[in-house]
């Protein structure tokens, strides 16, 4: 099995670069997705999320209220670091129980928003990092996800530098290129991931 770590900043096409890999034939673990699975209505995570954060965060439906509870978190590096020490020990034993259910023969892509942030590099046999200029980042927040600018600046500003992302991945994807030619090359990085997967560990 090959590990791979997936990172990119937030508005860089990460997703598009996931989505690409598991057509591909990867298998796809998402540290998001996984991370509003653990805090799901009626789950321990999403009680203890309460107990720190007050019943201000939950929507009338008793689920998570993200954006408000983003609101806190963001501005505040302590209240972040609470929320943190909840969620990831979560979603580090959820995404280990799925890594082990995948085929011996498997590359699996973890799909790790903050693993530059939170030292994760050496989990994995291989980083990619997907790149994309500041420029490009703030006009798809801005664009397609509908954030402020400064709303958009400032979940960039919490991020890892490009420069920090850039220095612990094994492969760069540069995203600021149409679909067909981002396609392309990870079809070329998907060729030598399953080469890498196939040739005995170093």
């Amino acid at each position: 099995m090959l590990k791979v770590g997936l990172t990119g900043g937030i508005g860089a096409g990460k997703s598009e670069v996931s989505r690409l890999l598991v057509e591909c034939g990867a298998v796809l673990i998402d540290a998001d997705r996984i991370a509003r699975e653990v805090v799901a209505p009626g789950t321990p995570g999403l009680a203890a999320v309460v107990e720190a954060f007050g019943e201000a965060v939950l929507s009338a439906d008793g689920s998570l209220d993200r954006p408000k509870l983003g609101s806190i978190v963001f501005a505040d590096a302590a209240r972040l670091a609470t929320l943190n020490s909840i969620v990831h020990p979560l979603v580090g034993a959820r995404s280990r129980e799925l890594e082990e259910a995948a085929a011996e023969d498997a590359v699996v892509v973890h799909d790790v928003p903050l693993l530059t942030e939170n030292g994760l590099a050496p989990l994995y046999d291989v980083v990619i990092v997907v790149d994309a200029s500041p420029e490009t980042q703030l006009d798809r927040l801005v664009r397609l996800r509908g954030m402020t600018e400064e709303d958009a600046r400032a979940r960039m500003a919490a991020q890892a530098t490009r420069e920090q992302r850039r220095e612990i991945a094994d492969v760069v994807i540069d995203n600021d290129v149409p679909l067909e030619e981002l396609r392309q090359r990870v079809k070329d990085v998907w060729a030598e991931l399953v080469r890498r997967s196939q040739s005995p560990q170093e």
